[in-house]
């Protein structure tokens, strides 16, 4: 197939962001907030708007994935493809290592990251060289995302830190202020922080209902929202998002520029996030 440019779109819209909406496994800014005291359940509470999201996008990828495959000259399906009519896996023991990685989760530090790293060093020694040569795995993406954001991380603390000192003054009181203004900023300023932020600025503030770790629950709701869907906003609003790109770009799979990514972004998610509103906050 040659008309796939819409497949990395999709895929950081579905996969590093809204699919994550569930578990603190699912999305960083989430993590931090089961690291904070929020039960580990407690996100599944946000399933109504994981469901209308992912719902919606794969409506949507799939009238566009339809339109795009009538354009091609010669399309081929799997079945064509020698040994291309089933999908197998191979060296299953990394099934293992990720079970433990998720166990590590529950561990207390430092034990839970050293649990991460052991397994990260197992699957390293254990998975044959020729699955990795097969797959043209490097460890480029990884390492210019690290770089890239290492320098937005320094050069967001003083606007984060600002935030965290005066974001009460901005008046915000209501969820759905909370969902756009923590999404806002989370598009550029990476959502991991930026969760946190907004996390410190609703802790302890009145809502008249229950709390969850010190937070309104419908404030929380409305961050976690924000954050994990409106990360999907820009190549820099979440770690993975850049490095699905960066993956792509080595693999020599045609992706949008920096500003072209935002402006499907604008065009296929904004309508999202107000409807969201609207039905959610």
């Amino acid at each position: 197939r040659q008309h796939v440019f819409h497949i990395p779109i999709f895929f950081i819209f579905l996969v590093s962001n809204a699919g994550g909406l569930l578990t603190p496994l699912g999305d960083p800014p989430l993590f931090l907030g089961f690291l904070r005291g929020v039960p580990f359940i407690w996100t599944l509470r946000l399933f109504p708007i994981w469901a209308f999201m992912v719902g919606f996008l794969l409506f949507i990828f799939y009238l566009w994935d339809r339109r795009s495959y009538a354009k091609e000259v010669h399309p081929e399906s799997l079945e064509d493809i020698p040994g291309g009519g089933s999908l197998r896996t191979s060296d299953k023991v990394n099934f293992w290592l990720l079970g433990g990685i998720i166990a590590s989760v529950f561990l207390p530090a430092p034990w839970r990251e050293m649990g991460m790293a052991f397994m990260a060093l197992g699957s390293w020694f254990l998975t044959p060289r020729l699955l990795r040569v097969e797959n043209s795995f490097t460890f480029y993406p990884i390492i210019e995302v690290a770089v890239l954001f290492a320098g937005i991380f320094i050069t967001m603390c003083p606007a984060l830190i600002l935030l965290a000192e005066h974001g009460r003054e901005f008046g915000l009181q209501h969820p759905a202020q909370f969902f756009w203004v923590t999404g806002g900023l989370s598009s550029f300023l990476d959502n991991a922080p930026t969760y946190l932020t907004f996390f410190s600025i609703a802790h302890g503030m009145p809502g008249g209902t229950a709390t969850v770790a010190g937070v309104p629950e419908p404030l929380l709701l409305a961050i976690s929202a924000g954050a994990v869907l409106m990360g999907a906003n820009s190549y820099i609003g979440n770690g993975p998002n850049f490095m699905v790109k960066a993956i792509a770009d080595e693999a020599h799979f045609k992706t949008p520029n920096f500003f072209a990514y935002i402006g499907y972004a604008a065009v296929i998610l904004g309508p999202l996030y107000a409807l969201v509103t609207w039905i959610f906050f």
